[in-house]
């Protein structure tokens, strides 16, 4: 009798998609031979450094601000449907971006936002006042902040990064240029439909400080790479709420230091922020605090993500 009732649970259960199912691997990279660890590693790998020897008019390095306008797409992508956590979303286009923007004009520099096509869409009047100066940039960051990793399909990955082109490119006027994959995230389609859609330049990995060309397979891919890190992006420091060090003056600190880095070694300092996140007052004070600071010192380049790949593919030859 016992039986055929765990029999018949373990048949409702199947049914019901709740049988327990075997746990993952834990460790499959241990069982493949080095030739297939050669060919997961090397499948997106960092090829020639393209650090110029000189940034334009003599500078000592460029500085690229990059702003990901995710509002509430994360949370809609993924059917967190609750008002509360819409609105923290919701500020990024109420108050964040205008707060940023307004700091932008007032030291008159440039900067490339990230925009998923949805968060455009939701609210169309954040591109208008982003180009409206005609100092920055729009590049493409999915549609709805999509989880590439996890979609896992080659085909619905490929209709929503035509979807999201056609959506900003109507929305801009012309065809966006930058890529900036949804949480920095490639599935192992990524990088060849990033490629085949014919983008300047990926800003979405992080094997350097410097610049450099993607290699597929290890070959040269003609992609420019302007490398981002965890370091140098507001979320993991302010969260949604705390964060893991939510004191702006020690954030500002992190950022001086990498930035100080960057102008000793002549390099190119990037920093990702999302308005929804630095947009708040406090936050929004500490990158004023920065863009001061970096203005003060000679030779700075700030520029847009488009206009740094160019300049890299011309003194690359590319």
């Amino acid at each position: 009798m016992k039986t055929v009732l765990a029999i018949a649970a373990t048949l409702v259960l199947s049914v019901l998609g709740l049988a327990q199912q075997p746990a993952p691997d834990p460790l499959p990279g241990a069982k493949l031979s080095l030739d297939q660890l050669k060919e997961q590693f090397f499948r997106v790998s960092a090829g020639r450094r393209l650090k110029p020897a000189s940034w334009p008019n003599g500078a000592r390095v460029a500085v690229a601000l990059s702003f990901d306008v995710d509002n509430a797409t994360h949370s809609l992508a993924r059917g967190l449907l609750g008002a509360n956590e819409l609105s923290i979303g919701e500020y990024g286009a109420i108050d964040g971006l205008p707060r940023i923007l307004r700091l932008l004009d007032k030291y008159e520099v440039p900067a490339s936002f990230f925009i998923p096509a949805v968060s455009d869409l939701l609210h169309p009047q954040m591109v208008r006042d982003i180009l409206a100066s005609g100092r920055h940039e729009i590049g493409v960051h999915g549609w709805i902040h999509e989880d590439l990793p996890a979609l896992n399909n080659e085909a619905e990955e490929r209709r929503l990064l035509h979807e999201a082109i056609e959506s900003l490119t109507k929305s801009m006027g012309k065809r966006p240029v930058g890529y900036r994959a949804p949480s920095w995230a490639f599935s192992r389609y990524t990088m060849q439909q990033v490629k085949e859609a014919g983008f300047l330049y990926d800003s979405s990995l992080m094997a350097s400080d410097d610049a450099y060309e993607i290699l597929m397979a290890g070959k040269p891919s003609g992609m420019v790479e302007l490398p981002i890190g965890w370091i140098l992006d507001d979320y993991p420091y302010y969260g949604v709420t705390s964060g893991a060090m939510p004191s702006p003056e020690l954030v500002f600190q992190v950022f001086q230091s990498e930035f100080d880095s960057a102008y000793e070694e002549h390099g190119l300092f990037v920093l990702t922020m999302h308005p929804h996140i630095t947009g708040h007052r406090s936050r929004a004070a500490a990158l004023d605090k920065l863009i001061a600071y970096m203005r003060s010192r000679p030779g700075v380049w700030f520029a847009t993500h488009e206009q740094v790949a160019q300049y890299l593919r011309a003194q690359a030859g590319m």
